[in-house]
């Protein structure tokens, strides 16, 4: 996973995903209740290669797609009630997101600022926050750095009534980033 979805599941998770992948598999295999098939379509393989992968008959690990794919499902299902609990929090009390990352953006007018090393700490809009927790259970890494570079530009960078309200934030090179509940 990339710097924005392991800060987000370092502050909001209380234990991480198995580490090996046999125990990676076995935890799919839990949320699945043994169901060959769906686990077989949620790792892209045949129902076959799942059951000779119960067996021993063959290794996952010798399977690279499957292996990133069993990583992403496990992550997808893992502490469901503790990531519901923070989001919960997160939409009751509001979150803060505290990074130095290289910003840049594009005025309407074509004027443009090049992108330099920023640091910033500012509060995410309400209507984006289940929108980053989504991206974390999805495993989009894509997606969570939009959406907190929406949330970025929004309370700092925009100023209603402005020509700056229409600017166009890159939000690239994160150095670090940390999310907490607002204060």
């Amino acid at each position: 996973m990339g710097k924005i979805l392991d800060a987000i599941k370092s502050r909001f998770q209380t234990r991480d995903i198995p580490k090996t992948t046999s125990g990676r598999f076995n935890a799919l295999m839990r949320k699945e209740k043994g169901n060959t098939q769906r686990v077989a379509e949620r790792l892209g393989v045949s129902r076959r290669t799942v059951q000779r992968y119960i067996k021993g008959e063959r290794k996952i690990d010798n399977n690279p797609e499957a292996v990133a794919r069993l990583e992403k499902e496990v992550s997808k299902d893992h502490q469901p009630k503790v990531r519901a609990k923070a989001q919960k929090e997160a939409k009751q009390r509001g979150l803060t997101v505290e990074t130095r990352a290289r910003f840049g953006f594009n005025a309407a007018g074509g004027s443009t600022d090049d992108a330099r090393l920023r640091r910033l700490t500012e509060d995410v809009p309400d209507h984006l926050v289940d929108g980053i927790f989504e991206a974390l259970r999805n495993g989009d890494e894509t997606e969570a750095q939009r959406l907190i570079a929406e949330g970025l530009a929004e309370e700092y960078f925009r100023t209603p009534g402005t020509d700056a309200e229409s600017l166009d934030v890159e939000f690239t090179d994160v150095d670090y980033i940390e999310l907490d509940w607002r204060n």
